[in-house]
């Protein structure tokens, strides 16, 4: 399954600036991997050590949040859009 994923500004530098890049997989998992073969060293900004989606990062399947559905399970259909979006605090 081939998906776009929308890549913050601050991850930019590992995609050669671009801001929408396509990776293929079934699941989000498989997704990632892909990005990583393609973009060395992106996944582990994404990912702790565990393997988890880092606390402070948002990942969206279509429009919702992951970490709602099956996390690195959820499946990802050809043609969907994946987002990284780093969390923003503030006060």
């Amino acid at each position: 399954m081939s998906v776009s994923v929308r890549i913050p500004t601050i991850l930019r530098t590992y995609t050669g600036g671009e801001s929408e890049v396509t990776a293929d997989g079934a699941t989000l998992a498989e997704v990632l991997d892909d990005l990583e073969s393609n973009h060395a060293g992106i996944k582990a900004r994404i990912l702790d050590e565990q393997g988890a989606i880092r606390r402070f990062v948002n990942v969206y399947v279509g429009n919702d949040d992951v970490r709602f559905l099956d996390s690195l399970d959820t499946k990802t259909p050809d043609g969907v859009q994946v987002s990284v979006i780093p969390a923003v605090a503030g006060g």
